[in-house]
């Protein structure tokens, strides 16, 4: 389960003014799972009404009631197999250095998804992609030069 504190963490910077996010992309799939369309944009090059909507869509994500059932998988340095060429540590590792700027790849995650996830209904998925650097403050409360 995602932990409370640091999901609010991350909400609390999710408004026009205070974000970081650099780019949003998804795709819409049918409920057989058959890709109906897809989006890749630079967050920045958003109006500021979209850019609201979408990080209104960010911020109730965390805490919806599906994430009660989120599945954590750690990709352990000691099984190395996991990490190698065809693996989904792969695909998610270049997606992520990417910055979500390689839409072949992006494709393949919603095909991969539209595989593996049994809908009701049609649905989308949202990827979203922030940089973020967490200032390190001393116990004086003054900013350092370095971040955590």
């Amino acid at each position: 389960m995602i932990n409370r504190e640091d999901m609010l963490a991350l909400t609390r910077r999710m408004t026009v003014k205070r974000t970081s996010m650099t780019r949003i992309a998804g795709g819409y799939l049918d409920r057989d799972g058959y890709i109906d369309g897809t989006f890749n944009t630079g967050f920045l090059k958003l109006s500021p009404d979209e850019k609201e909507k979408n990080l209104q869509i960010a911020k109730v994500i965390p805490f919806a009631d599906t994430n009660q059932n989120l599945k954590e998988y750690a990709f352990s340095s000691e099984k190395k197999e996991q990490m190698t060429a065809g693996t989904i540590w792969q695909l998610l590792n270049g997606i992520r250095n990417s910055g979500l700027k390689n839409d072949a790849l992006m494709e393949t995650f919603y095909e991969l998804v539209g595989e593996r996830y049994q809908s009701e209904g049609d649905y989308a998925i949202y990827v979203f992609h922030d940089r973020y650097d967490i200032p390190a403050k001393g116990k004086d409360h003054v900013r350092q030069g370095e971040s955590e």
